[in-house]
């Protein structure tokens, strides 16, 4: 059995309570693995171990029956698993910081999913990752609304199973990086994490990205001074679709504006999340078919192209789940109306394809054409030696030009206009 399926097999069988009145061992050899291989399974894969789960989620189902019922807390501790009341008051503190009683006088608030405390997780990574250089790229993309970028956090709705949830995403210590997931459901917990992971890029090899781009004459100076700067991902491939047919000659600040207004156009409310800069959940491609994008800032051809990307999402014409080769991607992508190839590496670099580079983009000519002294060469003739790691390649010299890094050059990066 491989490993994640393992581990989804474990999630489910903790959500039906196998931990309910038994350890870890048993649970472990219900599985057919040893204890400390579970352990580490769960660690590496969902940031906590089988038992920090168990408790969380007796703990969430207790705040279930706070909000929905009108037990007493003493019978709302038995039912939920809790030999005490006093077990129960330490476990809504620990994950909510609020005593029983305290949720109970709050359960009618709007503010529900927010004040459910999530559950905190630890995602781990290896190598270098620089958390200021990626959060500033996402926070100037952020699609108001759906994402939000202060207090050092990145923040974003999502859509589990069809109901609306939160991720708030912030930096750890020791190679880690942090979520707190407030989920409708938990059932999907690995596929969560896997998907979040993708945001920041945690999966990508970047110590063996940077030895193969740090000799090149333009990037190596970038490389050495940041060497944590990895291509930011995704969480939803048709957002990041959508956001980049939008941004198509359009300056980024502009995009982001006309995102936020297809947002409240086709997307869904979500109320009580003020607090943290959010408000709806990004629209489906069978909502974005539906609503009518006139005056939302985009020329008619552009809103035909939206529209047909919906479409060809929406019949599996085009996939975005990495299931088929980057030439293959690119070719289905270009062939609508008002997609080339710019477009199509754009969103391949952003869906983690790691050999995607968007060459004709304006941002990186002006980042590359800035490294002049260092190379006689043009953009389309370097980037080949990049491969297979292009897309790490245009995440610097993106991130340098619009961080306004100095380089040992004669002209300092300037800000630019990328998406």
């Amino acid at each position: 059995m491989a490993a994640s399926e393992l581990v989804c097999r474990g999630v489910q069988l903790i959500i039906d309570g196998a931990l309910d009145g038994a350890g870890e061992v048993t649970l472990a050899r219900r599985l057919g693995v040893s204890v400390r291989h579970l352990r580490r399974l769960f660690s590496d894969q969902i940031g906590v171990t089988p038992d920090q789960l168990a408790r969380s989620r007796r703990a969430h189902f207790a705040r279930r029956l706070l909000d929905d019922t009108d037990l007493t807390v003493t019978d709302i501790a038995f039912a939920s698993g809790y030999g005490s009341v006093r077990q129960l008051n330490r476990a809504c503190q620990e994950v909510f910081r609020a005593s029983p009683r305290e949720l109970r006088d709050r359960r009618h608030r709007r503010d529900r999913l927010v004040a459910d405390g999530g559950l905190l997780l630890r995602l781990p990574f290896a190598g270098p990752l620089d958390w200021d250089a990626m959060l500033a790229y996402l926070g100037t993309r952020a699609i108001p609304g759906v994402e939000h970028v202060g207090d050092d956090a990145y923040r974003r709705t999502v859509v589990v199973d069809g109901d609306p949830g939160v991720l708030e995403m912030t930096p750890g210590d020791d190679q880690c990086v942090y979520l707190r997931a407030h989920l409708p459901h938990w059932e999907g917990l690995i596929h969560i994490v896997e998907r979040a992971r993708k945001i920041f890029a945690l999966d990508v090899v970047i110590d063996e990205a940077n030895r193969h781009l740090v000799s090149d004459d333009a990037l190596g100076v970038l490389i050495e001074t940041r060497p944590g700067i990895r291509m930011p991902g995704t969480w939803d491939a048709f957002e990041i679709g959508v956001r980049a047919i939008i941004g198509q000659q359009v300056s980024v600040a502009g995009a982001t504006t006309i995102a936020g207004r297809l947002v409240e156009r086709a997307g869904n409310v979500v109320s009580g999340l003020g607090p943290l800069g959010l408000t709806h959940t990004f629209p489906t491609p069978g909502a974005v078919l539906r609503s009518d994008l006139d005056g939302i800032g985009v020329t008619t051809a552009r809103a035909a192209a939206i529209k047909a990307f919906a479409a060809a999402i929406e019949h599996d014409r085009i996939r975005l789940d990495r299931s088929v080769s980057l030439d293959d991607l690119v070719a289905a992508i270009t062939s609508l109306p008002g997609m080339g190839p710019w477009t199509a590496h754009y969103i391949a670099v952003r869906l983690g394809e790691q050999d995607a580079m968007p060459t004709s983009d304006l941002g990186l000519r002006r980042a590359f054409d800035r490294l002049a002294p260092r190379t006689a060469t043009t953009l389309e003739c370097a980037s080949p030696g990049w491969s297979p790691w292009r897309a790490t390649a245009a995440a610097q010299l993106w991130m340098n030009e619009s961080l306004a890094f100095r380089v040992e050059s004669p002209a300092p990066l300037t800000p630019s206009r990328a998406l």
